[in-house]
């Protein structure tokens, strides 16, 4: 069963990037997508309007804010290998 990657909709080079890799992404549009998720990626900024945050999903979130699409996805196979 391949993970799936909850992305917030402005990281579309990260959406590509992870897709690229393999890994099933949805975007994040609101609680309920993020609970359907293994990993969430967002933008630090909307963690609190979007109301994700770690207690929303089992799995791990992380803050895009100042990393690449590169590094967002080895934080991901960090988190799944």
């Amino acid at each position: 069963m391949s993970q799936i990657i909850g992305v917030e909709q402005s990281l579309t080079n990260v959406e590509d990037a992870l897709k690229a890799k393999g890994y099933e992404v949805i975007q994040l549009r609101n609680e309920a997508d993020a609970k359907k998720c293994d990993c969430c990626v967002i933008t630090g900024q909307d963690r609190n309007v979007m109301g994700i945050s770690e207690p929303v999903i089992e799995g791990p979130v992380i803050d895009a804010n100042g990393l690449s699409a590169d590094e967002i996805v080895q934080r991901v196979e960090k988190i799944f290998h």
